[in-house]
């Protein structure tokens, strides 16, 4: 049964309308003051802020927010998504160039960029379509086994992705005039990248399937009895997801030059999961916030334990009893905090206004 848009009769939300004066409003102060800090960065930021803070915060808020996606828009705890980019970085360096020329197929970049977005979302898709039809605990074990699998895979085979040592020697092209392995201007592909993804995300969530797809998450028997092919749909937001984590895969390995099977292993693939909900998956924007503090607290948080006279090594336990905390005290992340203390400070804005029309039209 093929993808179908929202009937009327559901009751959901459509697109709100307006020109591009509404949209502005509608986005708010805080929003265009962000972007101007983020465009003006470069002239604030010295290279290492610049590149592997703001631009590495950016890549993983990418591969993040493909998660958030799936989990908050369709219900789906998918834990493919840093195998999906892991998967696209090894594509970039096995057909385009490497150190490792014996492997490397060194196709030029136009060729091997995209052919490795469109077989990494292959990829996504067809695990996806595995494990559509399970749900819950069982949807997060069956991507975790394929996650693994690739982890081993890449570990263990040496005719293809070399093996534990996997590709070094992996560096941006030079397109349109310029060198993107400069840093500004690696740092601005970043920012690019990660706005079109956010801003797809956010259009594709008032879309008729993305309306569609909330509903297979709220109710999927009520979806499939209107004619609503859930299957379908969750399989069609894997392959949404996977493009966007493949993107992010090709700038990963272009920012750490080189990949190997620890890049998309276990550990990093929990780590998405981490930063997903640290920021929240209410919003697109809880990615890129959980993404910031992860990269803030792994470069930091070394010599802030060492500073206090403990084992540095254990920066991850940080990382671990900041995840408990937020998950304990605000299932909504980082971004439910900000929403619960803007509600309260409007309502307390309500209050007193209230009282002071109420004193005013006291005799």
């Amino acid at each position: 049964m093929a993808v179908s848009s929202a009937p009327p009769s559901l009751g959901l939300a459509t697109r709100p309308p307006g020109g591009i004066a509404d949209t502005v409003a509608r986005l708010g102060a805080p929003f265009w003051v962000l972007a101007a800090i983020l465009l003006v960065m470069p002239l604030i930021a010295n290279p290492f802020w610049l590149v592997q803070i703001f631009a590495y915060t950016m890549i993983l808020g990418m591969i993040a927010l493909s998660l958030m996606f799936l989990a908050g828009y369709g219900g789906i705890v998918s834990l493919i998504q840093m195998t999906v980019a892991g998967f696209a970085g090894y594509l970039v360096a096995i057909l385009g160039d490497s150190a490792i020329a014996q492997i490397s197929l060194k196709w030029p970049w136009w060729t091997a960029v995209p052919i490795a977005i469109l077989v990494a979302t292959l990829f996504g898709t067809i695990s996806g379509a595995l494990s559509v039809r399970t749900e819950g605990i069982y949807t997060i074990m069956i991507t975790l086994a394929i996650a693994s699998a690739f982890y081993y895979l890449t570990l263990q085979n040496y005719t293809i992705f070399n093996g534990f040592s996997g590709f070094n020697g992996i560096a941006p092209p030079h397109f349109l005039g310029v060198d993107w392995r400069d840093t500004h201007a690696f740092y601005y592909l970043c920012l690019v990248c990660a706005a079109l993804a956010y801003a797809a995300v956010v259009y594709v969530s008032r879309a008729p399937f993305g309306l569609a797809l909330q509903g297979t998450r709220d109710n999927p028997r009520r979806m499939a009895a209107l004619g609503f092919d859930v299957a379908a749909h969750r399989i069609a937001a894997y392959t949404f997801a996977s493009v966007i984590a493949a993107a992010a895969g090709v700038l990963l390995v272009w920012f750490q030059g080189q990949i190997s099977p620890g890049t998309s292993g276990v550990g990093p693939v929990v780590d998405i999961l981490i930063i997903a909900v640290v920021g929240g998956l209410s919003r697109p924007v809880g990615p890129f916030v959980g993404a910031l503090v992860y990269v803030l607290l792994r470069t930091f948080s070394l010599d802030v334990l060492e500073a206090v006279g403990l084992d540095g090594k254990r920066f991850q336990l940080l990382i671990g009893l900041g995840f408990l905390v937020i998950v304990l005290f605000s299932p909504g992340g980082l971004i439910g905090i900000f929403e619960r203390l803007r509600d309260r400070y409007e309502r307390g804005r309500d209050a007193r206004s209230a009282a002071m029309s109420v004193g005013e039209r006291a005799p």
